[in-house]
């Protein structure tokens, strides 16, 4: 595990900028380590499960190899009509996504996991999305600009991608790949509220 610096309040379990600046905008210090897990989905398994299992295998995963601090870890997937929508895997499979999520509301999942003294808990956020309606040029536009690339479904709501959004009902920082209240809901269970700047909200409201 890497060093971690004597300010560090968490390790996060994601290679991901989008949860660190996310962690940073609670003002949560922190260090990182890569997971290493097989993140196949199972046959037959739901989204939610698929989610919550990745969450907890990643804390699991980084909390194993030792260290002091806590184990925070998340994963999201986009989900349209019970499919789950993974990264793209080329140009033609980017834009198939966008024109799947055009003029339609799709599910995002994000579940966020903690180990820490021995145990591991989790949160799930459910947000539900609704693109407008796309043209191909927008769809191949968005897609050379480099954006949708390592995306779940294909974009980012935090950037060009909010655009595409008609409505979101739910958690924006769920979207984006951190649900922040539920995270501050871990960290206040497990006696962690400290680790932020301001008084978490309790457990279970």
């Amino acid at each position: 595990m890497q060093p971690t610096s004597s300010t560090a309040r968490v390790c996060l379990a994601s290679a991901s900028p989008r949860r660190r600046e996310l962690l940073a905008q609670i003002g949560l210090a922190h260090t990182v380590v890569r997971p290493d897990i097989d993140e196949a989905v199972l046959p037959q398994e739901a989204a939610a499960d698929y989610v919550v299992r990745m969450a907890r295998g990643k804390a699991h995963a980084v909390a194993r190899r030792g260290g002091a601090l806590p184990v925070l870890a998340a994963d999201t997937s986009v989900v349209l009509a019970g499919e789950i929508l993974g990264k793209p895997r080329d140009a033609a499979h980017g834009m198939a996504m966008l024109a799947q999520l055009s003029a339609r509301t799709h599910q995002v999942l994000t579940a966020v996991a903690l180990a820490a003294g021995g145990l591991v808990t989790h949160r799930l956020s459910t947000s539900e999305v609704r693109f407008r309606a796309l043209t191909a040029a927008e769809c191949r536009a968005y897609w050379d600009s480099g954006e949708p690339r390592d995306k779940a479904g294909g974009y980012a709501i935090q950037g060009r991608g909010a655009v595409f959004i008609e409505h979101l009902s739910g958690s924006y920082s769920g979207v984006m790949g951190l649900p922040l209240y539920e995270t501050a809901e871990l960290l206040a269970a497990a006696g962690l509220a400290g680790a932020l700047p301001a008084s978490a909200p309790e457990a279970g409201r």
